[in-house]
């Protein structure tokens, strides 16, 4: 390969199911690479599978650290995926889910520390969100560092084992299905799709990695 093996990246909005994804294909056998600085807590129980170097892919530092990613499983939110350094390949499990339930469990998590309706559902950051995966999907699709997949969140609620299997197609390697399978834990699934009531500001169409 032009740029060795590439890396592996696990991304998506914040809260849309990356840490599951993660821990998804630790069980199944592949490399992930985190730093374990992030403890689990009562939204992850399973931990955050975070790698804090990551955050600094935006600033203006050298990046060939990257390259010791090769090979390996990394979560990266997806206001950072423009950042990564070209010399190296990118293949891409973009998670999806329902924004309403991404906006629930941003809420959820922020009310836990102390910060209630900090990312209240209004209008404007709603919209933001929505623009802003549309310029992802144009990012993946037309940049030759990314190969991609978008995986629903409900999808792999719903189907773990053939959601598994896709996601061992996608990446060309043999995983162990059934571990996958098993380390989607259902019961974490708490912030449903339904009708929300704005609690808090008015608006913060800024989508905060540093926070959530």
């Amino acid at each position: 390969m032009l740029y060795g093996r590439p890396l592996i990246v696990v991304s998506g909005l914040p809260r849309s199911g990356t840490s599951m994804m993660m821990a998804m294909l630790d069980a199944g056998g592949l490399r992930v690479w985190t730093d374990g600085r992030r403890a689990a807590d009562e939204q992850n129980p399973h931990g955050y599978y975070e790698l804090e170097r990551i955050k600094d892919l935006d600033k203006p530092l050298d990046k060939e650290w990257v390259r010791e990613g090769r090979g390996r499983a990394v979560k990266i939110v997806s206001p950072l995926l423009a950042h990564l350094p070209a010399d190296n390949t990118y293949h891409v499990i973009f998670m999806r889910r329902d924004l309403d339930e991404v906006l629930a469990s941003q809420d959820k998590m922020l009310a836990g520390r102390g910060q209630p309706g900090a990312a209240s559902s209004t209008v404007a950051l709603k919209a933001a969100y929505e623009a802003h995966l549309r310029t992802i999907e144009r990012l993946l699709d037309r940049d030759p560092r990314f190969l991609a997949i978008e995986v629903a969140y409900q999808a792999v609620i719903e189907d773990p084992v053939e959601m598994s299997r896709r996601i061992e197609q996608f990446l060309g390697c043999r995983l162990d299905l059934g571990r996958m399978a098993a380390a989607v834990d259902v019961s974490l699934y708490r912030n449903r799709h339904a009708a929300r009531r704005s609690t808090g500001p008015p608006d913060r169409a800024a989508i905060d990695i540093e926070n959530l």
